[in-house]
């Protein structure tokens, strides 16, 4: 994400994304705090007040670019507070601890928290993974940029603990907001001049999982906002992608045609 506002007299923070549509999403999110405490938001190619890596963990590539992300930032200004948040944290906070370039590391309970560490001068703070798992908050979230479409969070955490991702450890259980306040969100986003909105999440066919609550349900809701002409799903597993989904898609003059099924794995044994 790269957001350029000119502001006089005031301090500057760059942000750097790696990973999902969901972390470009929380990453616009952590931006507006910085925003409405008269900062000015730069490219992470300049010079900086204070980096934030919002950070990726699901494979050894993604570790090393924030790694790199962060030497890069130190590099371009020493003086600098280098914040390295996300999933990255999250997983191996230990590990980042003895990473002498990074300032402050927040796990994605805290990250939405970062600009008060900032300003208090707290230490680094992660929830465990233990913690995370039993944790049932949820920090709405979208992306504003230069387009004329948002990633709208509306969902976190997955249940499924496939064997090989730690997903699950990083995020935390699945869990959404309700249908009326996800609607509040997208009204919002609709205000600011946004034409499509694509609906991102960790396992976003799981929304509204422990209440009556359901995507399909969502789908209906979105359809009805005032000046929405276009809805995408991101992403969705192929044994939440139901029927009543697809046919109400086909006949649907707002939801796009198109839908992104991950197949992990064919075997049943490997996951």
């Amino acid at each position: 994400i790269v957001i350029s506002i000119s502001v006089e007299n005031s301090k500057t923070v760059a942000f750097q994304t790696y990973g999902c549509k969901l972390n470009f999403a929380e990453t616009s999110s952590i931006s507006k705090n910085f925003l409405d405490k008269g900062y000015e938001i730069v490219d992470f190619k300049e010079t900086a007040d204070v980096y934030v890596i919002n950070s990726c963990t699901v494979t050894d590539n993604a570790e090393k670019r924030c790694k790199e992300a962060v030497r890069r930032a130190k590099r371009l200004n020493p003086n600098a507070k280098v914040a390295l948040v996300g999933c990255y944290s999250q997983l191996r906070p230990k590990e980042l601890e003895s990473f002498k370039n990074v300032d402050i590391i927040l796990g994605n309970k805290e990250k939405f928290n970062l600009l008060n560490h900032l300003e208090s001068h707290s230490e680094s703070c992660f929830t465990s993974n233990e913690l995370i798992l039993k944790d049932n908050s949820f920090s709405p979230a979208y992306s504003i940029d230069d387009r004329t479409r948002t990633f709208l969070k509306i969902q976190d955490g997955c249940d499924y603990y496939c064997t090989f991702c730690a997903i699950p450890f990083a995020r935390g259980r699945s869990r959404s907001d309700t249908i009326a306040n996800t609607i509040k969100q997208a009204e919002e986003v609709v205000a600011q001049g946004q034409k499509e909105i694509i609906l991102t999440g960790v396992n976003i066919g799981t929304f509204g999982k422990g209440s009556e609550e359901n995507l399909f349900g969502l789908l209906k809701e979105m359809e009805k906002i005032e000046g929405l002409e276009r809805i995408r799903i991101s992403s969705i597993e192929p044994n939440l992608l139901t029927d009543e989904i697809i046919d109400y898609t086909a006949q649907s003059t707002k939801i796009l045609p198109h839908f992104h099924i991950p197949l992990q794995s064919g075997n049943d044994e490997l996951l």
